[in-house]
């Protein structure tokens, strides 16, 4: 039912580029497609923007659904959480709303103990300040109140304890989460965790860029936002609370080894379709990202720390009068021949500001020669160059014994 009614228009949100219509999905696209609705419980709009690229939807959907809605380590609940808040972090209002409704649905999404988890996600990667963030933005789901506030934790801080409490608590989160009872899982519950981020931190680029502030149509009154997101979240919790099997999105990309920087990743399903994954889009820069421009791009990125870029000197009063400057972009690609400056500009603004492209960036690369698959292949490149940068930041786990491990059963 959620499908059915949620399909109606979700075209029409994406910007920039023409993703492919259900009805005329073929190949790869329609496996995605099928997966996509029978797993998360809709046809998103974050997946579906790939679709001009079907290796990059592909890897976007692996991604999200090995991360978010499979692993036994960590409730459903404790990921949205995560989700939430990097995506508050990052000022991406539109995937605030989706998993900020979703969280709502979902039982014990207001234990105090949580804060923590909230406090590490916010620290993983982008630290704007409130000053710095588009006004939609500023609030996210612990500023409004609906959960305790803590101290922010620094960059890179190992995440907090949870004890065995936490995740398998009699009735929360909800019986058939598939949790892990006590044992050496710490490991296995930071990978996943690492792993919702690192997704996230993708995915609020990408839409950041090819969609709007919010899931929900311009029409709405504002005054009706708040019910209209609420039904959002009630329509959201049946596909929330289901588990789904680990690895069935596997076979829609070929095998690939885990790089070095995705090592926090472990060993079993979850690797697996991160290698597979970060395989396909780096194939996608190889097609559609010029080498300088990647080289540019993997530079910059060498020695980003979060944060938003910094101003160039000289010009940090003019941005104070004005919107942020793009004025660093301009200095960053200055030395490319003119051709491959379009591309460097999006691919740049895409990985460390993707608030600043606007239509004009967008246009540059179409007098380049850019179509709608080179345009997604390179933002989603340009998007998991700054989420591996992210995600290669914070401490590796341990290896799990797998042995200790134990599930409890539903």
């Amino acid at each position: 039912m959620l499908a059915l009614v949620t399909a109606r228009g979700v075209l029409a949100q994406v910007r920039h580029v023409s993703p492919v219509p259900p009805r005329a999905a073929r190949g790869l696209v329609a496996r995605v497609y099928a997966q996509l609705v029978r797993d998360f419980g809709m046809a998103a709009p974050p997946v579906l923007l790939h679709s001009p690229a079907p290796e990059a939807l592909a890897a976007c959907w692996m991604m999200l659904r090995e991360s978010l809605l499979c692993g036994d380590a960590a409730a459903r609940v404790v990921k949205e959480v995560v989700a939430s808040e990097v995506s508050a972090a990052n000022a991406c209002p539109y995937c605030v709303d989706v998993h900020h409704a979703t969280l709502r649905g979902l039982r014990g999404h207001d234990d105090p103990r949580l804060a923590a988890v909230a406090a590490w996600a916010r620290a993983t990667g982008e630290r704007r300040s409130v000053a710095e963030q588009p006004p939609a933005s500023r609030a996210g789901p612990l500023a409004a109140g609906q959960q305790p506030s803590c101290e922010p934790v620094a960059v890179g801080q190992r995440l907090p304890a949870l004890q065995p409490r936490l995740l398998a608590e009699r009735e929360w989160p909800p019986p058939g989460a598939g949790l892990t009872a006590v044992g050496e899982r710490s490991a296995a519950l930071e990978a996943e965790l690492i792993a919702v981020a690192v997704t996230f931190h993708y995915l609020n680029r990408m839409v950041t860029v090819f969609l709007g502030d919010s899931p929900l149509p311009p029409e709405v009154p504002r005054r009706a936002r708040g019910p209209a997101l609420w039904a959002f979240g009630r329509l959201m919790r049946p596909a929330a609370r289901r588990t789904v099997p680990a690895g069935a999105s596997l076979p829609l990309l070929p095998a690939a080894p885990l790089p070095p920087d995705l090592a926090w990743a472990g060993s079993g399903p979850l690797a697996d379709a991160f290698a597979r994954a970060s395989a396909a889009i780096e194939a996608c820069g190889l097609r559609s990202v010029p080498g300088p421009v990647r080289d540019l791009v993997t530079e910059r990125l060498a020695a980003w720390t979060g944060g938003p870029p910094p101003v160039p000197p000289g010009r940090a009063r003019a941005q104070e009068a004005g919107p942020p400057s793009r004025a660093w972009v301009t200095e960053a690609t200055a030395a490319l021949p003119g051709g491959l400056r379009p591309a460097a500009t999006l691919a740049l603004l895409t990985a460390l500001a993707p608030y600043q492209v606007d239509d004009g960036v967008v246009e540059a690369c179409r007098r380049a020669g850019q179509d709608d698959r080179s345009l997604i292949e390179l933002t989603a490149w340009a998007s998991l160059s700054a989420a591996r940068r992210v995600g290669g930041r914070q401490p590796a786990p341990s290896p799990v014994n797998g042995s200790s491990v134990e599930r409890t059963n539903p």
